[in-house]
């Protein structure tokens, strides 16, 4: 029994909705406004450890929409799921928090985000696929960079003895 033990093991424990927002700060002399919305679209992703290889994974998503320079709605939605991960290698856990699991909770928060802004009456925001590979490859080679400037601008200061 001892080989099971230090087998690999990743298990969804629980996906849920953390947090839910809907705001029309103009409303309703907005709706009454002509003309084309402008949707921006924002993801964030959070990782922690909540417990003995127990991981809390969250996609957040903010969606602004506006016309004529006016906030029509603002949806915030976080998405969280739960994760019990063992006996996998750091490297491999860190690619594992930041793609394999945001990819899971990532379709239920596409949900939430659509039905919230049809019961909000207006026609539903459909988040795009996201390759969160990329995502997490492009995060990984911005730190790298900063970690080299850093070490750079570091020591390439000359030192001044009185």
């Amino acid at each position: 029994m001892a080989d099971t033990d230090n087998a690999p093991l990743f298990s969804i424990q629980r996906m849920y909705l953390k947090d839910l927002s809907l705001e029309q700060p103009n409303s309703p002399q907005v709706l009454l406004e002509q003309g084309q919305p402008q949707v921006e679209i924002n993801l964030a992703l959070g990782a922690e450890l909540v417990a003995e290889a127990t991981y809390e994974v969250t996609v957040t998503a903010t969606v602004t929409t506006t016309i004529n320079d006016k906030t029509l709605f603002l949806v915030e939605a976080k998405q969280g799921g739960i994760f019990e991960i063992r006996n996998i290698p750091e490297e491999q856990l860190k690619m594992i928090l930041g793609i394999n699991c945001p990819g899971i909770v990532y379709p239920y928060l596409r949900a939430i985000v659509s039905d919230v802004c049809t019961r909000a009456g207006f026609p539903p925001v459909m988040l795009s696929e996201v390759n969160f590979q990329a995502m997490f490859e492009a995060q990984r080679a911005e730190a790298e960079a900063q970690a080299a400037a850093a070490v750079t601008n570091g020591s390439g200061a000359p030192s001044i003895e009185g």
